[in-house]
């Protein structure tokens, strides 16, 4: 396969951010399917360092991951491997040049690298020094459409031989994610028949996702008064104007308590007024059940010069979250699209 241009390489990255950021895989944060993954791959391959991880166009997420348990100070391996290293405290996330996984989604294909110490093209790469990984087996993570997201891999500490029945084995255990992607499209398609009820609201709504607000969807009203955002977007960047009047805080407190939180009162110039008007703003905290964390916050902006009383905006904030809730418990910023 020819190697990608640069142009390609930046072009492909930004098309793998984008689904990522639809399929709601675009963090760091540590999953229960994929922590399951990895570990099935450390144990079928025998391997100390197992990961699931997805690559975007500016970093790599080990979104599941499977390490050692911690050894004790000093220790060294009774088998020969050497000084051993503590893994326990790996980051979940890594830059773009950063080990073997790049080399296998440029490709598109496995890579196995029996001896790192073989290869002039890898036996420079800091993951050697900084992990001591002396063999690497890659292999390419697709989605239910095709595109390659990231890679499913296996590192040692030693110089070892990945045979046709490991590959294979390898092979079949990332297949098997297939069906999480494709259940992740089956939500986004229910969860748009939700969002055509928002787009005929007469008063804005918005839904973001995580503790920085990114836009994941407006409605029409939201972009008329306040502005038309692009999706993803960091809502502190791009709404100053609800920043200022403390929205986002009341958004913030909604996030990490978990509780509704209300800014009864703020005055504000909107695009479809010449004049400052007056909104209440109610943000509830979004989970897909009872027991999962808070994933997103949904906020209900209410013009005080129209008659929507209290009550009734609580009534749909906690029908929505109903509604949410009853699409499913694989969380929020895994399923939810934006417009």
């Amino acid at each position: 396969m020819d190697p990608l241009t640069p142009d390609q390489t930046r072009h492909a990255g930004e098309q793998r951010r984008l689904r990522l950021q639809v399929l709601g895989l675009n963090t760091v944060e540590a999953e229960a399917t994929f922590d399951r993954v990895a570990r099935l791959a450390a144990s079928f391959t025998q391997s100390p360092l197992a990961m699931v991880n997805f690559i975007n166009d500016e970093r790599q997420m080990f979104r599941g991951m499977y390490v050692p348990p911690n050894s004790p100070d000093g220790a060294t391996d009774t088998e020969g491997r050497g000084i051993v290293f503590d893994l326990s405290d790996i980051a979940r996330e890594a830059p773009n040049d950063y080990g073997f996984c790049p080399h296998v989604v440029a490709q598109g294909s496995q890579l196995a690298l029996d001896d790192v110490f073989d290869y002039p093209r890898f036996r420079g790469n800091a993951l050697v020094n900084d992990m001591g990984v002396r063999s690497y087996l890659g292999t390419p993570l697709r989605d239910n459409t095709g595109m390659i997201l990231g890679t499913v891999c296996v590192a040692d500490m030693v110089a070892r031989t990945w045979d046709r029945k490991i590959k294979e084995g390898m092979q079949e255990l990332t297949e098997t994610l297939l069906s999480e992607f494709k259940l992740r499209d089956s939500l986004l398609a229910q969860q748009s028949e939700l969002f055509a009820v928002f787009d005929g609201a007469p008063f804005p709504i918005m839904l973001t996702e995580g503790p920085h607000h990114l836009l994941r969807y407006a409605n029409g009203k939201q972009g008329a008064a306040f502005g038309m955002v692009p999706q993803f977007s960091p809502g502190r960047q791009v709404l100053p104007g609800l920043d200022s009047v403390g929205v986002f805080n009341a958004m913030d407190e909604a996030f990490h308590t978990g509780r509704t939180t209300t800014l009864p009162h703020a005055a504000i110039t909107t695009y479809d007024s010449a004049t400052p008007q007056a909104f209440s703003f109610l943000c509830t905290p979004v989970r897909t059940s009872p027991t999962a964390p808070v994933s997103g916050v949904l906020t209900v902006a209410m013009n005080s010069h129209e008659t929507y009383p209290a009550a009734e905006q609580r009534v749909f904030a906690a029908n929505v979250q109903e509604r949410f809730e009853q699409l499913g418990t694989n969380g929020f910023g895994n399923a939810v699209p934006g417009r």
